[in-house]
């Protein structure tokens, strides 16, 4: 019998081919490749992995993570385990400040709360990340970190007490008894790196073109293979990224990657409203964790029964670095529309009344975000207000008016956040040190009001 000859796909099957896994890879590789444009940000910025990212002062709109917030101060350890073994990230007991944040692995994985609200409970401690793999001991009353990746972040948030700028000095103090070195070195400890960005344009805003599944090459050829991931394996290679092998891609390949990129932006975007959890049945605030995302342990992003990548890929296309722990740490609601139910147009202004007796022990505050990036409006003033802001207004009932505006409203600059004409914007309010009032509805957030 004759051997039948293998046929070849017409080139457009092929071409839809690489195009509908080239727009799943998109959607699964989203939350390291928003870790490789915060990696990718801190080299243009000299610094290097095992050094901490300092964002020392209130925020500007330079920094460009997705929805950062412009009250706090940042550090961000960037940790890579392959080279050095065992990383220790060593957190000061809140006896002079507060830290919060979250040590994660390159998917954006939560390891570990860290801070008044994490494993140390505030009485500070020794973290040690381990490598894949790596199940090695650690020092006695450390708290071990086992990592499916080589690469690994921590978000740290340290919080001031006020805005004022003894405050602010402070919190920068308390946060650089920090400290991160290689457990090897834990007898004789080299100096903690840290590397300023506060005044660098530190861009991490995600590029659907070419360059995002560049970024995801690099973490495919540096990082291992999750036996949950294996199914990508000959889903990446049908777009030319296989681990051991140089991504390069031809002039038309290229060409269909970028359409597909695209294509994942806008499917992603389309989905951004309905992943919301809507928080007031006759508003429009609602949280940010998609539903799929809040039942699943922030751990492992799975249960035997369930994976959702959807709903992590949403999540991460917009934000960086959210929570283990839903309850119990800061609690943030979003909102895109105005009262009638309109986007939020940067041409146009707006109110938000915040009223008296907001239930936080901590502080509450207001964020402005390009609706294109999810990251600050470039080239703006100041990108929120809030309880903390030097000159904030209190109207007569104990309540706040926070306007959002291209240009100021006569008499209201100290409550005002600028917003860019050329396009949409979002809103972000978060409460710092929530109350039960808050959670369980009976003081309410009104919606954002349209002003003439």
């Amino acid at each position: 019998m004759k051997a039948r000859a293998h046929r070849v796909p017409p080139p457009e099957l092929a071409r839809h081919a690489v195009e509908r896994r080239a727009v799943e890879a998109v959607n699964w590789g989203m939350p390291a490749v928003n870790y490789d444009r915060m990696y990718q940000a801190l080299l243009g910025c000299g610094g290097d992995v095992n050094q901490i990212a300092v964002m020392p002062r209130l925020q500007s709109w330079k920094n460009q993570t997705l929805t950062a917030n412009p009250d706090l101060v940042y550090f961000m350890p960037f940790i890579d385990t392959k080279e050095v073994g065992p990383v220790v990230l060593e957190i000061p007991p809140a006896d002079g400040g507060t830290i919060v944040g979250t040590v994660t692995d390159w998917w954006q994985s939560a390891l570990a709360e860290i801070g008044v609200a994490g494993a140390d409970a505030g009485r500070g401690g020794r973290y040690v990340i381990l490598p894949p793999k790596d199940r090695g001991e650690v020092p006695e009353h450390a708290i071990a970190l086992p990592s499916q990746t080589f690469r690994n972040q921590a978000r740290l948030r340290s919080l001031p007490r006020s805005g004022s700028a003894a405050d602010l000095a402070a919190a920068i103090a308390f946060g650089k008894r920090i400290r991160l070195y290689p457990l090897a070195r834990a007898a004789d400890p080299p100096p903690t790196v840290f590397i300023d960005v506060g005044d660098i344009l530190f861009d991490a805003t995600i590029r659907y073109d070419l360059s995002f599944f560049q970024a995801l090459d690099r973490v495919v050829q540096h990082e291992p293979w999750l036996t949950r991931d294996k199914v990508m394996i000959d889903m990446l290679s049908a777009i030319g990224i296989v681990k051991g092998a140089p991504f390069a891609p031809d002039p038309g390949t290229q060409d269909v990657l970028a359409a597909a990129a695209r294509e994942a932006h806008a499917w992603l975007d389309a989905r951004v409203e309905a992943g919301f959890r809507p928080f007031y049945d006759d508003k429009h605030w609602a949280m940010a964790a998609p539903p799929d995302i809040l039942g699943i342990p922030r751990s492992d992003d799975e249960t035997p029964d369930a994976y959702p990548v959807d709903a992590r890929g949403l999540l991460t296309y917009r934000a960086v670095s959210i929570a283990n722990h839903w309850q119990g740490g800061p609690f943030f609601l979003w909102s895109m529309r105005d009262r009638q139910g309109q986007l939020l147009d940067g041409s146009q202004g707006y109110r938000l009344n915040i009223p008296a007796r907001v239930p936080v022990h901590q502080y509450w505050s207001t964020a402005v975000y390009d609706r294109a990036t999810h990251a600050f409006i470039r080239n703006v003033a100041r990108p929120g207000r809030g309880s903390q802001s030097p000159g904030i207004r209190m109207k007569a009932d104990g309540s706040v008016d926070i306007f959002f505006a291209p240009r100021a409203p006569l008499g209201r600059e100290s409550n005002w956040v600028p917003t860019n004409t050329g396009g949409q914007f979002e809103v972000c309010v978060r409460f710092y040190g929530p109350d039960r009032p808050l959670l369980d509805k009976s003081w309410t957030l009104p919606d954002i009001e349209k002003i003439s």
